[in-house]
């Protein structure tokens, strides 16, 4: 830490200004929580049985969750101790290895995912928004005579840009407001995925009929295996090795965004003990727990009602329907608090500080996640959601090869020693050439490129199947090369 604050300069702010002692209050506790808020979400809930509908089975789909989720955290420590140790936020830990103007790259390659990913459990949490209001006001489907656009109803949007600003009210009033929603909402997220727990096991008999109820997801998504029977269903072993990579990816893509930024969140904590500590309970528990829920609930459906129904927001409608409207309230309260939690963490924070690093006089955090939350709505993300293990796969090899070079330089390179004030100067260690590192810029390049490789010529799509890590494990290559040679 400093012995005195950082003077005032264009590559700093109140925001992006090392966290003094003071504002290190998250203890392993706040940590954890954060993961667990971010975990319990609906996409989470459907992850495991979307790899169950492609033809696992549900022993193999946790494994890889889980697999995924150990590999992952490998970065997340690694960066993470950059942000407990010198209280920066990911824009400002990236200046060391990108360059002062070099880490604009890499920043905003993960606000823009971070954008995408936004506009996606905004409009999720929308569609709890809006299933809630049909179940208490019936004729909400039928707004402006039940016209649509794009698919979907005036409610729909509504609904959306209802949610929306629930978000952006968090994003304005910053990181104690977003503490405050994560440590609030993990337990309470936690108790409540038990009574959908109870419901499976109740309808169908018990654990037994539930995982015998996994075997009819079959990889047409209809839950109903054909020619009679389990037995008539796609073999999900057999399948395996040729979806193990591919899905290994997406799971490690999952939480590629937050390996970057995590420096955004344990700047904040008490010691290097707290938020590791924390990150590890928090992740590799309620990660697989969240995802067994979900194939036990949707293996329920199959039993009960001859279908597989993936979205608990469809399930509850299904459960509520001309029965008890305010128990579908409350479980659609649940999953819209759910998605918050999880957005407002994973989602907006880093392109708020992202955007604030383009011009720190002018932009404020605040001001950073407004942009952002503009941005998820341009995109039009009912259109992105559609696209889910794609989306996934193909942005994970973009951001894998961030990550290598910021864990080649921070472990490898600088053996996690970082001049703290130079960060903040342009004519500082970080300069390198007018602000932008070309090693860094040209390691990221080829690890780009050599996941790319693998979705053009398919001979090599082992390289895009893998792309965090062929990405990751190539940036990082050609990161020490050239940075040993600039050194010798």
């Amino acid at each position: 830490m400093l012995a005195r604050p950082l003077p005032a300069g264009p590559l700093i702010n109140a925001e992006l200004a090392p966290t003094s002692l003071e504002a290190r209050t998250w203890s392993r506790w706040n940590i954890a929580a954060l993961w667990v808020a971010m975990s319990v979400c609906i996409p989470t809930y459907m992850l495991a049985s979307s790899m169950i509908q492609a033809g696992m089975n549900w022993w193999q789909s946790l494994f890889t969750i889980l697999l995924g989720n150990a590999i992952v955290l490998i970065p997340l420590l690694i960066n993470a101790h950059a942000g407990t140790r010198y209280g920066i936020p990911f824009p400002v830990f990236a200046r060391a290895s990108f360059g002062w103007k070099g880490a604009h790259v890499a920043s905003l390659l993960r606000s823009i995912v971070a954008c995408g990913w936004f506009g996606i459990q905004t409009w999720i949490g929308g569609l709890a928004i809006h299933a809630m209001l049909e179940l208490l006001f019936p004729a909400w489907g039928s707004l402006a005579g039940g016209a649509t656009f794009m698919g979907y109803s005036l409610g729909h949007y509504v609904s959306f840009i209802a949610f929306w600003l629930v978000n952006m009210h968090f994003a304005w009033h910053g990181t104690e407001s977003i503490k405050w929603l994560e440590t609030v909402s993990a337990p309470f997220l936690v108790i409540m995925s038990a009574p959908l727990l109870a419901w499976a096991w109740n309808g169908v008999g018990g654990m037994g009929e539930i995982l015998r109820g996994s075997e009819l997801l079959g990889a047409d998504g209809s839950g109903v295996a054909s020619g009679g029977g389990a037995g008539g269903a796609q073999s999900p072993g057999a399948s395996f090795p040729r979806l193990f990579l591919p899905w290994l990816t997406a799971m490690v893509g999952y939480w590629a965004t937050l390996s970057l930024n995590i420096p955004d969140f344990t700047r904040y904590a008490a010691s290097q003990r707290d938020q590791a500590v924390g990150q590890t309970v928090g992740l590799l528990t309620t990660m697989p727990a969240f995802a067994f829920v979900g194939i036990a609930v949707t293996s329920a459906t199959v039993v009960l009602y001859g279908e597989a129904i993936w979205n608990p927001i469809d399930l509850v409608v299904r459960l509520t329907a001309g029965q008890n409207a305010w128990l579908g309230v409350v479980a659609m309260l649940v999953l819209a608090l759910a998605t918050l939690s999880s957005n407002i963490a994973a989602n907006v924070v880093a392109p708020a500080n992202s955007f604030s690093n383009l011009a720190p006089r002018k932009i404020s955090f605040r001001a950073g996640g407004m942009i952002a939350g503009a941005i998820g709505i341009l995109i039009f993300p009912w259109l992105l959601l559609d696209a889910y293990q794609t989306w996934l796969i193909g942005y994970s090899g973009l951001l894998g090869a961030v990550g290598g070079v910021l864990i080649c330089d921070y472990w490898w390179v600088r053996r996690f020693k970082l001049v703290l004030e130079d960060l903040y100067s342009e004519t500082g260690a970080y300069t390198y050439r007018g602000g932008v590192n070309p090693a860094a810029m040209i390691a990221l390049g080829s690890g780009i490129l050599v996941a790319l490789a693998g979705k053009l010529d398919p001979s090599l799509s082992f390289l895009f199947d893998g792309a965090w890590f062929s990405a990751a494990a190539v940036a990082s290559l050609v990161y020490a090369w050239l940075m040993r040679r600039e050194r010798q």
